[in-house]
C-alpha cells in the first residue's frame, strides 16, 4: 500500500512540476521536443490585447515556461484546422516559412505541423540577440508575399505576448547573426527577428 503511494506521489510530481516550475527549451541531450497541446482557451479577448499591444526591450533572465513557448509559438504559425492550414495565413497556402527558436539552450527548428522543435545548433545566442531568453528567428524567400507573411506571424506572436503579460519587439537588427549557421533552403534568407521574454 506505501508503494502504492509513493508510486502515485512520483507519478504527481513528474506532471506538475514542469507545469510549476518555468524550464528552458531543453537539456544539453536533447535533439527533438515535443511541445504540449497549446492552450487554445485562454487569453485576454481581443480588443484588450491590441489595446495592450507594444514593443519592450527590457527582458528579465527568466525563461519561459515550456507551455508558454508551446503556446506562442502555435500562436505564430501552428496548425488550427484538420486540412494542416495555420493560424497565419500565407498566398496559396505555400506555408514557405522557417522559424527558429533562438535559446540558451541552442537553436531550435519549430515544426508547426508535428508542434516539435529540433535542435539544430547547439550554441548559446541569448547575447547575440541582445539578452531576451528568447528570441525567434524568421526565415523565407525574399519577396513582397514573403515579407507579408512573416509580418502575420509576428504580429500573432505580439498579440500572444499582450495576451500573456510577455515583453516583445520585432526587429531587424539581428538577422545577420545566424546567416552563415543555419542550413536554410537554397531561396530562403532570414528577414526579421523578434525577441521575447518577461519584462524586467
Amino acid at each position: 500500500m506505501k508503494r502504492a503511494k509513493n508510486l502515485v506521489l512520483i507519478l504527481a510530481l513528474t506532471v506538475l512540476l514542469p507545469l510549476a516550475f518555468p524550464v528552458a527549451v531543453g537539456a544539453a541531450d536533447d535533439t527533438v521536443i515535443v511541445l504540449p497541446p497549446p492552450d487554445r482557451s485562454g487569453g485576454m479577448p481581443l480588443m484588450k490585447a491590441l489595446n495592450e499591444r507594444r514593443s519592450n526591450r527590457d527582458f528579465s533572465e527568466q525563461v519561459l515556461s515550456r507551455q508558454d513557448l508551446s503556446n506562442l509559438l502555435w500562436a505564430a504559425f501552428g496548425v488550427n484546422r484538420q486540412d494542416g492550414r495555420r493560424t497565419a495565413p500565407t498566398a496559396r497556402n505555400t506555408q514557405k516559412v522557417e522559424i527558429y527558436a533562438a535559446t540558451a539552450t541552442g537553436v531550435w527548428r519549430y515544426d508547426g505541423a508535428a508542434h516539435t522543435l529540433t535542435r539544430v545548433l547547439s550554441r548559446d545566442t541569448v547575447k547575440d540577440f541582445g539578452g531576451a531568453p528568447l528570441t525567434l528567428v524568421y526565415a523565407a524567400p525574399e519577396g513582397l508575399r514573403d515579407a507579408m507573411h512573416l509580418g502575420s506571424i509576428y504580429q500573432n506572436v505580439g498579440l500572444y505576448c499582450a495576451s500573456a503579460g510577455l515583453a516583445n519587439v520585432v526587429k531587424t537588427t539581428g538577422v545577420d547573426v545566424l546567416k552563415n549557421d543555419l542550413k536554410l533552403p537554397d531561396d530562403y534568407k532570414i528577414l526579421v527577428v523578434q525577441s521575447v521574454g518577461k519584462a524586467k
